[in-house]
């Protein structure tokens, strides 16, 4: 398959491309001009896979893509999202123009012969949930930016029927792995355990789940090549780690602190928020039944091949 990707040299970025590569699949990244962070799709002996091909259109201009490119593609792997930062994240301004932008690329993806678009939303469309998430919980977004990504579930369903695409939308859980932001819980933690360090932590109490970044990378990638209609399938798709592997918080920091073999952890020292601690419940039994896609990383194993390329193992 053709496959044109925005926000190809993202976290979750870099792991759906690499994935659709490996799978052997032709991908047109799109990236800003001169973008350093193009590096970061080389293989290991520093080339650029034959199958990956670049396209240097800012985001805001993604209308442009059709003027830009030449032939046909069959699928539209959106990614690309204005202030996906932390603070960002509360900016309303922001947060809708990224879903303008999102909708923009619909019609992209329609001018370029696209039969699927494919977004990747996220958990924060739930808002705070206290019980298992699937698919058809009530969606309670609490930020500026649960609240764009949930318009572009809605919106961008429409504009799909209307142009005779095929929909999906990926609500996406939290991610860890090499390459994770170093602001991270996971790299903050490993950090700070690797030099014998203290780290000041809330409770740590609520219950959390993660996905390592290869496993989520190739999720996406089933879900483009899916040869059924996503939309009969409901459209949306929880994406995150095993189910067996949602347990508090602090379990996943004791390991952390256990595999790094130093430091300590300091629960309880910063308060929760005013709102409490945030927990996350994540049913991913639909992708599992519709794609056939399973996690098949453990958090330990996921921490061990972290340490492992850093050298520490």
């Amino acid at each position: 398959m053709r496959i044109i990707a925005t926000g190809a040299t993202s976290f979750v970025g870099r792991a759906a491309v690499k994935a659709l590569l490996a799978r052997g699949h032709e991908v047109c990244a799109v990236v800003r001009e001169n973008s350093p962070k193009r590096d970061l799709l080389r293989q290991e002996d520093g080339s650029f896979p034959e199958n990956l091909h670049f396209t240097e259109l800012d985001l805001t201009e993604i209308r442009r893509l059709p003027e830009v490119l030449s032939g046909t593609y069959d699928v539209f792997l959106h990614m690309g999202w204005l202030g996906a930062g932390s603070d960002s994240r509360k900016n309303a301004e922001t947060q809708e123009r990224s879903a303008a932008l999102a909708l923009e690329a619909v019609h992209a993806a329609r001018d370029m012969g696209c039969r699927r678009f494919l977004f990747t939303g996220s958990q924060a469309e739930y808002g705070r949930r206290e019980s298992l998430t699937d698919e058809t919980a009530e969606c309670r977004p609490a930020s500026p930016y649960g609240e764009a990504k949930l318009r572009v579930r809605t919106e961008a369903e429409k504009l799909c029927r209307e142009f005779s695409m095929d929909y999906g939308h990926v609500r996406i859980f939290s991610t860890y792995g090499p390459g994770d932001h170093p602001w991270s819980l996971v790299s903050t933690c490993m950090d700070a355990f690797l030099k014998d360090e203290l780290v000041e932590l809330t409770p740590c109490t609520q219950t959390w789940n993660f996905l390592y970044i290869d496993d989520c990378g190739k999720a996406l990638a089933m879900l483009a090549e899916y040869p059924g209609s996503l939309m009969e399938e409901g459209c949306v798709f929880n994406l995150a780690g095993s189910m067996d592997e949602t347990v508090p918080l602090r379990s996943f920091v004791d390991c952390m602190q256990r595999l790094c073999g130093g430091g300590t952890s300091c629960y309880g020292f910063h308060p929760y928020n005013a709102e409490g601690p945030v927990e996350l419940f994540p049913d991913i039994r639909k992708i599992e039944r519709v794609t056939g896609w399973k996690p098949e990383t453990s958090f330990d194993r996921g921490i061990h091949r972290m340490l492992e390329l850093r050298g520490e193992r």
